[in-house]
């Protein structure tokens, strides 16, 4: 928002309100907003709105470039709670001497590569890249979940029900989307004024190129929707060095796995519309009760594979006469994942839809939709195409849909139809080859996944509620509470990661808040080591220190003024000239700073009952979090080489000593 007066007065007007915060996380939490302009006149729509869904996308602003001796003063502030007195120096040197000499010319040439290419951000083309070109599985290393609340009206969590309901819902959200009437992605800082029929009806007539203006006006933010289009009928596909991501909206069938066999059946007609809701039962009954057993060879599994290996055998999948199949799982609308498990409990939950059993995923679809038996759901989907921000809306609106206007109800009867030649089972042909490569892809996948742990916490002894009066960021403060349980359990304070969305930039991407601070570190010590030294005043004083700067950090990642993006962007653009890396990015303290030992990401949304995700480094922790009314949810993922349940229990001991003296009472 740099270029349009955002730097300065948005800024400012942010500030004063202080609900940019909401902005911070890599998927928004939409629960208060009113999408729908108006009712949708028939079955085939989830809302008609009144503004065309892309209409802000033209005048969005563009993603900031920060000034590089901002970056470099973020970077050391950063540094700075994780090294000594010594290592400190050193770093402060390599950063000044870089500022001063290769990375004042990187920047400049960032600068102006940026100006050539303004219908993008200086971020997209890298982060693709990065993505893309990674070569390790997607399964645990970037594919993250999220699942469903379960459906309030108990008997429409049937399995069949819901699936039905689900894949009618999504079909209405995709036709919406396409025909330009989903409604517009705003964040409304006054929905009084912005979020109103009255508001809508003005903007729609105010041409798209200067759309944005006109929402800013009434302190309304619109968000980025490039990445929309890849929701539906898209997947990655594997290739030698740097995968390509494929989209063919022609598709208009569904992909459903079952006992690792892959069926296929239209759900929308010639006519681009919604297949009759009874027939999609009447299919989906025949996938559930087919007796074919599972496959001897699934092959669901080479999709978790190392991804160069995946393309070599892709490439034998083809030469062996599998290309047509392969184009219709590719070009399928999504993948729907019909479980054989019941789900016992969070844990058993958070497993099966982070990775399941290797055999019933197509984890390269652009996303995933999984049914357990007992109508347990998630998505699960593929991160290089997109951001938390499309696929949350996406579930939020699959959500409301299903359980406010289901299409299918549990005494519904299936259509009378002939669902054995309109559903039609993939077959494969393999070669001993293929069937040995799909062997070592099993192998490889039960290894990875019988190494993670997952434990999940809920802290009911308070909330958002109670933190807002004491005047206290609610994410600073379940930050700072896995400071002090890292301390507490190992002594050390590690470089951490947040994920904040920069969606109201075009093409943006994401920022990082960095959350270990010297406020933490001091904060932390003062609660886990020396907890009968300070007065509750001090302690207090310090929760809002700690909660003041981690609100400066949140803001400015979200207005795209971090420095782990412009760092990122600037050895990119070495790399990709052949330079040689300064001693910046060849020193230990830049390799530990993007060791994210603490890797965290916060969702709340009516939608989402938990979300999750593996840690991003063998020695690190993955942390969803969700922060309500009166309690706060962790769920925490590791690999052998850190203890999640002592990790837990030191972060409940810790949020129980910062609500103690909240209410005013010492440290025992």
């Amino acid at each position: 928002m740099a270029c349009l007066l955002l730097s300065t007065q948005c800024v400012a007007s942010l500030r004063k309100s202080g609900s940019l915060i909401h902005l911070r996380t890599a998927a928004f939490s939409v629960d208060k907003r009113n999408y729908s302009s108006k009712k949708a006149s028939s079955t085939e729509y989830l809302h008609q709105s009144v503004v065309p869904s892309m209409h802000y996308q033209k005048s969005l602003p563009r993603l900031p470039i920060p000034k590089l001796e901002d970056t470099i003063r973020r970077y050391l502030a950063a540094q700075r709670p994780l090294l000594d007195d010594d290592q400190f120096r050193t770093t402060e040197k390599l950063a000044q001497d870089f500022q001063s000499g290769v990375g004042k010319q990187l920047h400049e040439e960032l600068v102006a590569q940026d100006k050539n290419n303004k219908h993008t951000s200086y971020i997209s083309g890298p982060w693709f890249d990065m993505y893309l070109s990674a070569r390790d599985s997607v399964v645990l290393n970037f594919n993250p979940f999220m699942s469903f609340n379960p459906d309030p009206k108990t008997k429409y969590n049937d399995q069949l029900v819901r699936a039905t309901n689900m894949v009618c819902s999504a079909v209405r959200f995709m036709k919406t989307l396409r025909a330009g009437l989903l409604e517009p992605e705003v964040f409304h800082l006054n929905p009084a004024k912005s979020d109103t029929d009255g508001f809508k009806k003005l903007i729609r007539w105010v041409p798209s190129s200067l759309s944005w203006y006109g929402a800013y006006m009434v302190n309304a933010y619109p968000l980025d929707m490039s990445q929309y289009f890849r929701l539906f009928n898209s997947t990655r596909i594997p290739k030698r060095g740097r995968d390509e991501l494929f989209t063919n909206e022609k598709g208009k069938h569904l992909l459903v796995m079952r006992k690792g066999n892959m069926y296929v059946f239209d759900i929308v007609d010639r006519d681009g519309d919604l297949v009759m809701p009874a027939e999609i039962h009447s299919h989906l009954k025949y996938i559930l009760s087919d007796p074919t057993p599972a496959p001897a060879f699934p092959l669901g599994a080479l999709t978790s594979e190392n991804r160069d290996v995946w393309a070599g055998l892709r490439d034998k999948l083809l030469a062996a006469g599998n290309a047509e199949n392969l184009q219709i799982v590719d070009s399928a609308l999504f993948c729907l994942s019909l479980d054989d498990e019941s789900m016992q409990d969070h844990i058993h939950i958070s497993h099966n839809m982070l990775h399941g059993d290797g055999c019933n995923r197509w984890y390269d679809k652009s996303f995933s939709v999984i049914i357990a038996k007992d109508g347990q759901a998630a998505i699960n989907f593929e991160h290089s195409w997109g951001d938390g921000v499309a696929v949350l809306r996406f579930q939020n609106e699959i959500f409301k849909d299903t359980t406010e206007q289901p299409l299918v109800h549990p005494d519904s009867a299936p259509a009378a139809v002939d669902s054995a030649s309109a559903v039609r089972r993939l077959q494969f042909k393999l070669d001993s080859e293929l069937e040995s490569g799909i062997n070592k892809a099993k192998e490889n996948f039960d290894s990875a996944v019988s190494k993670l742990t997952i434990d999940a916490m809920e802290f009911k002894k308070g909330g958002k509620e109670q933190l807002k009066k004491s005047k206290l960021s609610p994410d600073a403060i379940v930050q700072l509470a896995f400071q002090m349980g890292y301390l507490r359990q190992y002594g050390e304070t590690v470089a951490t990661y947040e994920s904040c969305s920069t969606a109201a930039f075009k093409h943006g991407r994401t920022e990082t808040i960095r959350p270990a601070t010297k406020h933490t570190k001091q904060c932390s010590h003062a609660f886990v080591c020396q907890p009968g030294q300070h007065s509750v005043d001090q302690l207090r004083a310090m929760l809002h220190e700690c909660s003041k700067y981690h609100g400066q950090l949140t803001k400015e990642a979200a207005m795209g003024q971090g420095f782990d993006r412009h760092l990122f962007a600037m050895r990119y653009l070495a790399n990709s000239k052949g330079q040689a890396l300064h001693n910046l990015y060849t020193d230990p303290a830049y390799a530990a700073i993007n060791h994210n030992i603490l890797s965290t990401s916060t969702l709340t949304s009516p939608a989402v009952n938990l979300g999750g995700f593996a840690p991003v480094v063998p020695d690190g922790f993955g942390v969803g979090y969700g922060v309500h009314d009166d309690w706060i949810g962790c769920n925490v993922s590791s690999y052998p080489a850190r203890n999640v349940h002592e990790f837990l229990q030191c972060v409940h001991k810790s949020l129980e000593d910062i609500f103690t003296v909240l209410e005013g009472k010492p440290l025992s």
